[in-house]
């Protein structure tokens, strides 16, 4: 991989797909936890824009795709994002353990702001992005999971926090893909992440 290569895309796109990766997506998923002002879902196209990511108020990001490697950005502010990464692939092949280290991850973000030490990059509390590459499947089935075990009362399902997220997401039944559902419940029934 070059310095300049950052990301393997696929080479055909559907249409709809690309036309909404050609564009920073954004969609707020909730409100305030200690270490974040808000949880955000959203594509790569946002995730590396620094005008939307301020604009949103977004001071660090989630990546979930095993494909694409966001570069720096630091914020017109003089804010740095700060970049967490859990690779996995859109589709089947990926473990239980790996969904429930995403969600895992977030708990952490969430549960804490790390305000970091005088040599490391300008930061300040804000909110964390969740993305994919489109924000379709694999980032909207770790928010799916997160909502559903973090937000029961709101959330008592998988199938409810997915039917929310789709609608937030404005998206139909075909996304997240199957697999992705299937590691979801599969996580669940193994118990892999801590009440």
């Amino acid at each position: 991989m070059t310095e300049t290569t950052r990301h393997f895309l696929p080479d055909a796109t559907p249409e709809a797909e690309a036309l909404e990766d050609a564009r920073p997506l954004l969609f707020p998923v909730c409100a305030a936890e200690p270490g974040l002002t808000q949880l955000w879902l959203g594509n790569l196209t946002a995730a590396e824009d620094a005008q939307a990511l301020e604009a949103a108020g977004i001071t660090a990001t989630l990546n979930l795709a095993i494909n694409i490697f966001p570069g720096p950005v630091q914020l017109p502010s003089g804010v740095h994002v700060r970049r967490y990464q859990i690779g996995m692939l859109d589709g089947p092949g990926n473990d239980p353990a790996m969904l429930a280290a995403a969600v895992q991850l977030v708990d952490g973000l969430a549960g804490v702001y790390v305000p970091g030490k005088p040599h490391y990059p300008p930061h300040a509390k804000g909110g964390l992005l969740v993305h994919c590459r489109g924000g379709r499947s694999r980032s909207v089935t770790v928010l799916a999971l997160w909502l559903h075990l973090r937000r029961r009362d709101a959330f008592p399902t998988l199938d409810a926090a997915l039917s929310h997220l789709r609608q937030v997401r404005g998206q139909d039944e075909s996304y997240p893909l199957p697999p992705m559902i299937a590691l979801a419940r599969a996580a669940l029934d193994r118990g892999l992440i801590p009440a």
